[in-house]
């Protein structure tokens, strides 16, 4: 049977608006939501995937920048949650062109601290300080950030790991190792509207 047909089968709410919504309506969406919820590490993999092969005129594509500044993390001793938000903090590239790092870090911020997730957040800022003059933009554009707490682990973030990671001759760790990681950082929201929710269940 496809999933089609199984999507087509199976139990649904009743309702036309919320506010018709009753108790067994939101115990079916609940379900299949934390189902659905379950599937969120392969989706976050199979996107990050699309980085694969776009250079976007870089030594090399988005998708070996990704590993790469992952792998420099990994080694340098850092935490899963840092590993993966080094994985993921540049995610945001293919549908968030204009603020990719926002988008890195929504996805990551039910999952880690919020000093990961500020690293992610604003990693755009702290990394333009190596080519922003060169465009034309504020060199310095980090330092309105300055009297942030996270300030010297953003900056540190993007020159030990991001900015350094555009090394065509490094041998980066396949994404497979990193996968385990994903899936344990992304069992359970943190952070996060839902979290009682998926304790719950």
């Amino acid at each position: 049977m496809s999933q089609d047909a199984v999507s087509d089968t199976a139990e649904r709410a009743k309702f036309r608006e919320m506010k018709e919504g009753t108790a067994q309506d939101w115990a079916i969406i609940g379900g299949e939501y934390m189902a659905f919820a379950k599937g969120l590490p392969d989706r976050v993999l199979d996107h990050l995937r699309l980085l694969d092969g776009d250079f976007g005129g870089f030594p090399v594509d988005r998708f070996e920048h990704s590993l790469q500044t992952a792998t420099r993390a990994h080694r340098d001793g850092r935490d899963e949650q840092y590993v993966v938000m080094a994985l993921l903090h540049d995610i945001g590239d293919t549908l968030g062109s204009y603020n990719h790092p926002e988008v890195a870090a929504s996805i990551i911020k039910p999952f880690v601290s919020e000093e990961v997730h500020w690293i992610c957040q604003n990693h755009g800022h702290f990394q333009g300080y190596y080519y922003f003059h060169f465009l034309g933009m504020d060199q310095n554009a980090r330092d309105q950030f300055r009297d942030h707490p996270y300030f010297g682990a953003c900056a540190e973030f993007c020159e030990k790991y991001d900015q350094a990671a555009f090394d065509p001759d490094y041998q980066s760790e396949p994404l497979e190792f990193f996968e385990p990681m994903v899936r344990r950082v992304m069992t359970r929201p943190l952070n996060s509207l839902y979290a009682k929710a998926a304790e719950a269940a």
